[in-house]
């Protein structure tokens, strides 16, 4: 089939660009590495510690020694298989603050505001609980994502939200609507008991119209002739082809690999390509630079009561589990199981919410282990817009080899300043009245470890990735050398050319990045169209009237 448009990567943002180029009759084909993503164990939510930590559907990636983490390398999972992360990922939905898309256009990603990106959360969203004008003013009921609330029946679920309202914090009936701030229910991809990936909800619909195929291979770079990309080289084993495309290429493949291929390309700092031994097409100095990410710990509680998950933690219930979702596809396999969450402000002067809960009635970690055998709950927090950056580089020219990470973790003292705040701010949390029924001892850190030393330590060897890696294929204005695409998704420099993924944010969004990465592939669909942009939306978002003065 004849081309119009190659796509490398049918992830998040990938396959949203591919339903909407489809949509207005142009000939697609996405470059995918990896398989199909049929296996119940990525389709059953429950399951979701399973698919992140295979090889058949992850790339295995893992970070240099983190310096500021006493040399220890933290795993960074991408999805390697259709769909991308949001096959793999853990289903929860969350768009970002309206002020983080604010902050990208001040920093020169004009276009980008939150006025501007609303309109297309409202084109991709499919909310099944819009029960009052407000959420039907700000949310979309219409579009080819699915997004659903958990059920919340677990006692401890209902007891974290309950808690937050008891130690002062704001009750929010829709984070992703006008109020971020506050304790509430978790929006999940999920429809009827079954993970509701960007594949599902773009991929097969533009594949159903004829006009899309997918190839597996490994792109190892663009062809361009002139300063214009005219396709994508690739192979399959050890055969090599090349996928020509008509009108562009755009690269989806994700904050990891977009900018891999880009070097590979020749495009990125000249010096960094000389030593690898590459022609420079275009030198680009912020072509894997400005990686960020969030980290989080978990806050680990014994329970009194017998009402944790822990109860299916047994081969009898886990097999109950699975088969009443194989039946029924109902169920505690049904949910991810992060049902409520919270978004709070660490300190009076913060304008809006800078630390992120998911809560889970169980003591687990996401390579699906247990710190002690019994029932248990856990909150997993972590501050939004550290300070610290890493980067993405070539080890060297050969494609197959993986690319070099250094996230540079905790590399300011506000770091730890904020994860200590954490650690303190969820310990009120879980003293409150609520929780009296249920906390018992505190497994992690452990009531011993008070002091600032005390949880430096701690943190230093226990703090995770959140696994929201970004911003290394930075947008922003011509005249910014850093930038490495203009507000349209166009890479400077190159022709013909576009990244659209994760890679391209400015700044980390509050949040899981799955959201925000499918937006992106919305809105750059209408760039790469040619299209008049969605009218810009007047909706104000809320902020606390007491931030300067007020934590809470």
């Amino acid at each position: 089939m004849n081309t119009d448009y190659v796509i490398v990567g049918a992830g998040s943002a990938g396959c949203a660009i591919a339903f909407r180029l489809t949509e207005a009759g142009h000939k697609v084909t996405i470059l995918e590495f990896g398989g199909h993503d049929r296996s119940p164990l990525i389709q059953m939510p429950a399951a979701l510690s399973y698919p992140m930590n295979m090889e058949r559907y992850d790339w295995g990636y893992w970070s240099e020694p983190e310096p500021h983490l006493g040399g220890r390398k933290l795993a960074c999972p991408r999805g390697k298989v259709i769909g991308g992360s949001s096959s793999i990922n853990g289903m929860v939905y969350v768009r970002g603050h309206a002020k983080d898309f604010d902050t990208w256009a001040e920093m020169g990603a004009s276009g980008w505001s939150y006025s501007d990106i609303l309109p297309y959360y409202r084109r991709l969203e499919n909310v099944d609980y819009t029960d009052s004008e407000e959420v039907e003013n700000l949310r979309g009921v219409n579009g080819p994502l699915n997004i659903t609330k958990g059920k919340r029946m677990n006692p401890l679920t209902l007891a974290f939200e309950k808690a937050g309202a008891q130690a002062g914090y704001q009750s929010t009936p829709d984070y992703n609507g006008k109020q971020q701030e506050g304790f509430g229910p978790m929006d999940q991809t999920i429809k009827n008991g079954l993970r509701w990936s960007s594949a599902k909800a773009y991929l097969k619909p533009a594949i159903q119209s004829g006009k899309c195929q997918v190839i597996r291979g490994l792109a190892t770079k663009i062809i361009i002739e002139n300063s214009q990309a005219t396709g994508v080289e690739y192979t399959q084993g050890n055969k090599k082809s090349v996928l020509s495309a008509s009108k562009e290429v755009i690269i989806s493949a994700s904050a990891i690999n977009s900018p891999k291929l880009l070097l590979l390309s020749g495009i990125g700092p000249a010096a960094e390509l000389k030593s690898k031994g590459i022609t420079v097409v275009a030198n680009r100095p912020g072509v894997g630079k400005n990686l960020q990410d969030h980290l989080e710990l978990y806050i680990q509680m014994a329970s009194k009561k017998p009402v944790s998950l822990y109860k299916y933690w047994n081969p009898i219930g886990k097999a109950w589990v699975g088969l009443r979702w194989f039946i029924s596809k109902s169920g505690p396999g049904a949910s991810n199981q992060f049902e409520s969450a919270a978004f709070i402000r660490s300190k009076a002067g913060v304008e809006y919410p800078d630390i992120q809960y998911h809560f889970l009635p169980l003591a687990v970690r996401y390579d699906g282990k247990l710190p002690v055998k019994g029932h248990g709950f856990q909150a997993h927090v972590g501050p939004m817009r550290s300070q610290s950056r890493g980067y993405v580089t070539l080890r060297s020219s050969d494609p197959k080899e993986p690319p070099k990470i250094q996230f540079n973790y905790m590399s300011h003292e506000s770091d730890w300043i904020d994860f200590r705040n954490c650690i303190r701010l969820t310990r009120e949390i879980f003293s409150q009245p609520a929780f009296e029924p249920f906390a018992d001892s505190e497994i992690s850190p452990g009531k011993e470890v008070q002091s600032d030393e005390q949880l430096n330590d701690f943190i230093r060897d226990n703090v995770e990735s959140a696994y929201h890696p970004c911003g290394t294929c930075k947008m922003g204005d011509k005249s910014d050398p850093m930038s490495v695409v203009d507000p349209e998704t166009r890479v400077i420099g190159v022709d013909k050319l576009r990244v659209a993924d994760s890679s391209i944010f400015p700044q980390i969004t509050n949040g899981n990045l799955n959201a925000p990465s499918i937006m992106v592939g919305e809105k750059a669909s209408d760039h790469i169209l040619g299209k008049d942009l969605l009218p810009r939306s007047n909706e104000m978002p809320w902020i606390h009237p007491d931030w300067h003065t007020s934590q809470r």
